[in-house]
């Protein structure tokens, strides 16, 4: 869930690393983005000057500096400890949809729609289904696709969305209980767990994963949340 972090601002901690970083991209990522693009972009807005201008100056006088944003303890759950997961690239199938933080209580229906096609796709590899977080942005929108795995060739007369998710290392997380509550769990690992592990996020596409465990008539049991690290 990269939306979540890409919304913080820069603090004080993040414009050090400005200065004194080698690497930009990598100062983007740390600090929670999916690109330098978007890092840059999100930094002007906030201090009225670009990283690279802020490198040249080497001084963090007379720039307004902001606190990370507070962390709501109230969404805080209990996270039992992830397993370490390398799983190679494959390609997923569905529909799509671009949401925001005020948008994505429209999610459920974008699964309700996909539901239409579920068992019905030849190239479908088993009945596990995946939602699927990518594209993240400064601004808090991202790309959220409910979809299934599929091989082969596409079939022409489809109106499905494919993308291939790359071949990655993962911390894998499990959701138990309502699907109501899957926020918490969600909010937990981004702004406890991956501040506080020995791994960093990596870019790339994170994604849930419902199998037999999960019931889709009740909205209880297991999904597991797959977040890439490195």
């Amino acid at each position: 869930m990269l939306h979540i972090t890409a919304a913080l601002a820069p603090n004080r901690v993040t414009c050090k690393a400005v200065i004194t970083d080698t690497n930009f991209s990598s100062t983007a990522l740390n600090a929670g983005y999916a690109s330098h693009e978007a890092f840059t972009r999100a930094f002007r807005e906030l201090f009225g000057i670009t990283p690279e201008a802020l490198r040249a100056a080497r001084s963090l006088e007379n720039l307004q500096l902001v606190e990370p944003i507070a962390m709501d303890t109230s969404l805080l759950t209990e996270l039992k400890p992830p397993r370490i997961v390398e799983r190679g690239a494959f390609q997923v199938a569905g529909h799509a949809e671009r949401y925001s933080f005020a948008t994505n209580h429209a999610i459920p229906d974008l699964w309700s729609r996909f539901a239409l096609h579920f068992g019905q796709i030849p190239s479908q590899v088993g009945k596990t289904t995946y939602g699927v977080c990518y594209n993240g942005d400064a601004e808090g929108t991202f790309d959220y696709m409910a979809g299934v795995e599929v091989s082969g060739a596409p079939d022409q007369a489809d109106d499905l969305t494919r993308m291939t998710v790359p071949a990655q290392r993962y911390a894998v997380f499990t959701h138990s209980g309502h699907i109501s509550d899957i926020r918490k769990t969600v909010y937990t690992i981004w702004n406890k767990w991956l501040p506080e592990a020995e791994v960093t996020h990596a870019n790339g596409p994170d994604f849930e994963l419902y199998d037999e465990r999960f019931d889709v008539a009740t909205g209880t049991g297991e999904v597991e949340i797959w977040v890439p690290v490195r």
